[in-house]
């Protein structure tokens, strides 16, 4: 097990260093110059120079990605160019409002998904089934920015219970921060509840028709009981896959959600340094992203080991 864990760590390490190199290089040729873009067309060419040699960005390319890459791993990502600010703090001022709506979304998500897709699989065939299936697939039919504006026109124009964007800040209590997360919330864990509930409903269908399903209803289990005891856990390992990939996109792809309710998270943070050519905030921000969608799939790789005891025995 040690030596698989090692084996795993060397695999992130090395699929961080090839995205890193990977981000640079497709930020670095993207046409503009921040320096130019900072200080307007009309600009002299000698205040373009001044501001291009003190954002560092007349150093060779080579030279740039290793300053960039020694600081991350003290854990200094630069300067930002528009604010002037560590780009280190802005992050972890964006992250309190990103990590929050993306496990938020991720808890709904869960709490919907798994009663559906057992109730589904145990009532196969019939209109339960036929009643969720459908469900699923308007879920994934549906655009969740469309769905969000839904949401803000009843809940927060008609009813007037949510606000229709902003985030009212932790300073303010933990029930006004999570009364300006719900809205995205939902809007996001709709589409993420219907893939996990077709996925759920498909692994248990595949595990209650294995052997050791009929030897546990031999033994005196009721359907129920057998379900819950054995079919559930051994029915979790594409489900824990989909639910770490759906942790990462929510982290890394609620740009729009968080533009739709002009929530100041991660995504917005993307959207604005892209806007204003803010290449190291851009590059940093998108290397946090890809780190935490490696060290996610890191970890469900562990946890399979823990949920199928056959897994550990292969490993060993």
């Amino acid at each position: 097990m040690l030596h698989y864990l090692f084996r795993r760590l060397g695999s992130l390490l090395a699929t961080l260093l090839v995205a890193s190199l990977i981000v640079f290089l497709v930020i670095e040729v993207v046409p503009g110059d921040p320096a130019s873009y900072m200080l307007g067309m009309n600009a002299q060419p000698d205040t373009v120079a001044a501001l291009r040699s003190e954002l560092g960005l007349d150093q060779s390319g080579p030279a740039r990605y290793l300053h960039w890459i020694g600081g991350m791993v003290q854990g200094d990502f630069g300067q930002s160019y528009t604010y002037r600010t560590p780009v280190v703090d802005m992050v972890a001022d964006r992250l309190w409002v990103s990590l929050p709506l993306a496990l938020y979304a991720l808890l709904l998500s869960t709490v919907l998904a798994f009663p559906a897709g057992i109730w589904a699989a145990s009532h196969r065939g019939g209109v339960a089934d036929t009643t969720v299936m459908g469900f699923t697939q308007l879920g994934i039919a549906v655009p969740n920015f469309w769905f969000a504006l839904l949401l803000v026109m009843l809940f927060a124009v008609n009813l007037g219970w949510f606000s229709a964007g902003g985030f009212a800040g932790w300073e303010s209590g933990l029930f006004a921060g999570l009364k300006s997360l719900t809205l995205p919330a939902i809007s996001l864990a709709l589409p993420q509840a219907a893939i996990l509930t077709r996925v759920m409903r498909s692994s248990l269908l595949d595990v209650l028709g294995e052997d050791f399903m009929r030897t546990a209803r031999a033994k005196g289990l009721s359907a129920r009981q057998a379900l819950l005891r054995h079919a559930l856990r051994n029915a979790m390992i594409p489900v824990l896959t989909i639910m770490g990939l759906q942790f990462s996109f929510l982290i890394a792809g609620a740009i729009i959600i968080e533009n739709v309710f002009f929530l100041p998270g991660l995504g917005r943070l993307i959207f604005q340094s892209i806007a204003q050519r803010d290449l190291i905030v851009v590059e940093s921000v998108v290397m946090l992203l890809v780190f935490a969608v490696v060290l996610v799939t890191f970890v469900i790789d562990l946890a399979y080991a823990w949920v199928d005891p056959r897994l550990r025995q292969q490993r060993r």
